[in-house]
């Protein structure tokens, strides 16, 4: 029989939607991921989870893009929709959180929505609106200095409030802590009272379990992948989602050589970059030197000869925020953004030409090009290496891929991620 779509998504990055489509899994429904706006018949699955690259698109452009994917997700049946954003609700004070969510809101009717970037697991906390990464308020976390959406601002009711003309309120730490009624209750007293949107705390996973619960009859979700943990009990109660277990999860063996291809210039990414450099071969691309992306690539690719194997090897062109903003002065924001996604995108083909079947990507901006310049269309998703980065695979190129946000994975993630899997 057909598997019914019962939940489709719609993430504003490829890392993102990764991310998601991890926590679906673990919960024991069946994933894919679409590569944008879906062409012909979706995959079969319990949840098809569309990867736009419209966080850092123009509005009206990601607007756009995320109706049409709304509208072939409702077309294959899906009974509720999810926008899914970064656990740092990346976006600059014109969007694209606000606008995207007031279209999807207008198309589905539904008058309000809630909104919750939480991820505990990864150090994503909200707390009386104010979102923390780790013990540091956003805006203190390093995210101040992102190249394309600087956060500088923790309080995300004010911060969704100058993206949308909708009225934000709060559902405070307090009321969450009651679990499921009585965050129900305060959302329908928000809703009555004129609210389109409402920020949830979140400071555990017990609170997204109750905040998912509590949403089970909503026509549309937003948020990061925590809150949909508890989406997938959902259908389960309604008899909607039979129980699969790890079946969820499954992939086919690994085949290939390894390698990891970096372009975030996140903390945690460098310090990655910085705990590989002592294990296995490392090749730092300097952009700013070197500012053509035809160039970086041969660079990598002749440096790659005779290395690619079993063991992972790393190519990199992430850089610390003086490097970064040097490259912007030097060639513009938006076109030192183009050159390292248009480079890496190039080395990762030409890896894959020369027998990599096992590939990490660090960064959603670089992973959006990588995947598409591999023409890459669907990804199933396999199980967790690190928490909110999953193996997918690509079929028909019968490539394992893992697309990591940058701010994900522990300082080993780079080897981890190979540990175990077959040659």
């Amino acid at each position: 029989m057909p598997v019914p779509l019962l939940l489709g998504c719609i993430a504003d990055d490829f890392t993102g939607a990764t991310d998601l489509a991890n926590t679906l899994v673990k919960g024991g429904m069946t994933a894919v991921q679409v590569i944008g706006v879906p062409e012909g018949a979706l995959p079969e699955a319990d949840a098809v989870i569309v990867a736009l690259k419209s966080r850092t698109a123009p509005a009206a452009e990601a607007v756009a893009e995320s109706l049409a994917a709304c509208e072939a997700l409702l077309a294959a049946g899906a009974r509720q929709i999810f926008f899914k954003y970064c656990s740092t609700f990346d976006s600059t004070d014109q969007g694209n959180i606000g606008p995207v969510a007031d279209a999807l809101a207008r198309r589905l009717g539904c008058g309000f929505a809630l909104a919750c970037p939480a991820f505990p697991t990864n150090g994503r906390t909200v707390y009386q609106g104010h979102l923390f990464v780790g013990s540091a308020l956003l805006n203190e976390s390093g995210m101040e200095n992102h190249p394309l959406t600087p956060m500088r601002d923790a309080n995300l009711v004010r911060v969704l409030g100058r993206q949308t003309d909708g009225a934000v309120g709060l559902v405070p730490f307090a009321v969450v802590e009651q679990g499921p009624a009585a965050i129900r209750q305060a959302m329908t007293r928000l809703k009555e009272g004129g609210r389109r949107y409402a920020i949830l705390d979140a400071v555990t996973d017990a609170h997204l379990l109750a905040i998912g619960e509590a949403a089970e009859h909503h026509a549309l979700i937003t948020g990061g992948s925590g809150v949909a943990m508890g989406l997938p009990a959902n259908f389960r109660r309604a008899g909607l989602l039979p129980e699969r277990g790890a079946a969820a999860a499954a992939l086919p063996p690994m085949r290939g050589a390894a390698a990891v291809v970096a372009g975030s210039c996140s903390r945690a990414t460098l310090g990655q970059i910085g705990f590989a450099r002592g294990h296995v071969p490392v090749l730092e691309l300097d952009p700013l030197e070197t500012p053509d992306a035809a160039a970086l690539a041969a660079q990598a690719l002749g440096w790659a000869e005779g290395r690619l194997g079993a063991a992972p090897i790393v190519i990199a062109a992430s850089a610390p925020p003086e490097k970064v903003a040097a490259l912007q002065a030097k060639l513009g924001r938006e076109a030192a953004g183009t050159l390292i996604e248009t480079a890496l995108a190039a080395v990762a083909e030409g890896l894959v030409a020369r027998g990599a079947g096992r590939l990490v990507v660090a960064g959603g901006e670089t992973s959006g090009a990588v995947v598409q310049r591999l023409g890459i269309r669907s990804l199933r998703i396999g199980p967790e290496i690190d928490p909110g980065v999953p193996w997918t695979y690509a079929e028909p190129a019968g490539l394992h891929l893992a697309l990591k946000s940058g701010n994900f994975g522990a300082r080993d993630f780079f080897l981890k991620a190979f540990e175990g899997a077959a040659a």
